[in-house]
């Protein structure tokens, strides 16, 4: 993954952006105690609407997210915190993790589908 630091556009901040796969990804992260709601990932994936079409979005909430956030349809994976741990405990790469999410979103529409759903033990 090639990574950039957060950036600053007219009105909008993103956390960072990366590349992955020959796909272009933003980024936002939310390290709040509360899962992130609907409103926090309508922002987001409006953010990702103005851009190219080839663009994609990852959103990171370490306390997940609640179910009236979880949509579909959208250009954007979600994970959590768990998600982040149980990668890293069971040592898989998040890089895969980000692969194997989007491809589910493209087949099913989900934009959040736990690694223990992706890489079932």
């Amino acid at each position: 993954m090639r990574a950039r630091d957060p950036f600053r556009n007219r009105g909008e901040q993103i956390d960072g952006s990366f590349e992955l796969a020959n796909e272009v990804y933003l980024l936002e992260a939310k390290w709040l105690n509360a899962p992130v709601s609907v409103g926090d990932l309508h922002t987001f994936h409006g953010k990702i609407e103005q851009k190219a079409a080839w663009a994609r979005g990852l959103f990171i909430s370490y306390s997940g997210f609640s179910e009236d956030g979880l949509g579909r349809g959208k250009r954007i994976v979600c994970m959590d915190g768990f998600d982040l741990g149980e990668a890293f405990r069971r040592q898989i790469p998040v890089s895969s993790v980000i692969e194997q999410k989007a491809r589910r979103a493209a087949e099913t529409g989900s934009c959040f589908v736990s690694v223990r759903n992706l890489y079932p033990e």
